[in-house]
């Protein structure tokens, strides 16, 4: 079944689009993150320009986060206070990353960078968090019964003026901090395309030190607020936004989210980790070849 992509310029298989979108969600109910920082990686592969599939893939990631805020918000698991200061942090990266983006196309280089930034956060991310859950394995293989540090927010953290208290996450910090973290993660979704949460969610546990049960709902909170402007942002200044590609992308991960949260039930959350720290490995190292790969086409050419 072909479709075309009116801003993409090309026709494609709508059912293998639907399918990329359904592995993708799959991903998020099985490991509890958001799926766009693999939906462009996906799209790219599939042959989708890295702009097109950057802006068209956070307005997927908009539409998927909007059931999880509700859910988490009925269990009193978001804390607004302080998701309202990493959206407002947003907001203004949303802004700062628009013009790094307008810049970077203007000058040709905005796929390139695209490239690196996945090749060097997938990498780490997925570096980190293969190496903690071995970690966890082998303890348990040598019954380890060391008791775990309690969950503090960094020094650096501590150090910034202006403290204020966040309740629900059972915090005493500074603004600054969080407000740093939403405009660093701002800036990613507009250039990348991402939720944000494979970053958002170990930086509010290990490096803002929130309470657990709030810190997947605050998540999907800001996520929700962050690429929804970054939607808008995009559809009013880069215009990559093809609404065609991001319904059909939104139809599969409706779909795969709720075949992965019952996979997700009969799997131990280190054996997660572990298989998705595999699947983040593989898709930086498959960007990295491509990036040393001479392309079959050595110049395109741009309709003005």
């Amino acid at each position: 079944m072909d479709v075309y992509l009116p801003i993409a310029n090309l026709a494609v298989n709508g059912l293998v689009i639907v399918a990329l979108g359904a592995v993708t969600g799959m991903l998020s109910g099985v490991f509890g993150v958001g799926g766009g920082f693999l939906t462009t990686p996906l799209l790219i592969f599939y042959g989708i320009p890295p702009t097109v599939a950057a802006a068209s893939a956070a307005t997927q990631v908009t539409g998927a986060s909007v059931s999880g805020v509700f859910a988490h918000s009925r269990n009193q698991g978001v804390d607004y206070q302080i998701g309202g200061v990493i959206v407002a942090g947003g907001m203004m990266g949303a802004l700062v990353g628009a013009g790094l983006f307008t810049l970077l196309r203007s000058l040709g280089q905005i796929d390139t960078v695209i490239n690196i930034l996945y090749v060097v956060l997938l990498g780490t991310i997925g570096t980190l968090m293969g190496r903690e859950a071995l970690t966890v394995l082998f303890d348990r293989e040598g019954q380890g019964t060391g008791r775990a540090a309690k969950r503090r927010h960094h020094p650096m953290i501590a150090a910034l003026p202006y403290r204020w208290r966040f309740y629900r996450s059972g915090l005493y910090i500074s603004p600054i901090a969080p407000l740093i973290l939403g405009l660093v993660v701002g800036m990613l979704t507009m250039l990348m395309g991402v939720g944000g949460g494979f970053i958002m969610v170990p930086a509010m546990l290990y490096i803002l030190g929130m309470s657990a049960k709030v810190v997947v709902g605050t998540s999907l909170f800001n996520i929700l607020f962050i690429t929804m402007l970054v939607t808008m942002v995009h559809a009013f200044t880069t215009r990559a936004v093809d609404i065609v590609l991001a319904g059909l992308l939104l139809v599969g991960s409706v779909t795969g989210a709720q075949i992965g949260t019952r996979i997700a039930g009969f799997a131990k959350p280190e054996h997660l980790r572990l298989a998705l720290a595999m699947i983040v490995l593989a898709v930086a190292l498959r960007m990295a070849y491509g990036l040393g790969v001479t392309p079959d086409e050595v110049y395109t050419v741009v309709p003005l």
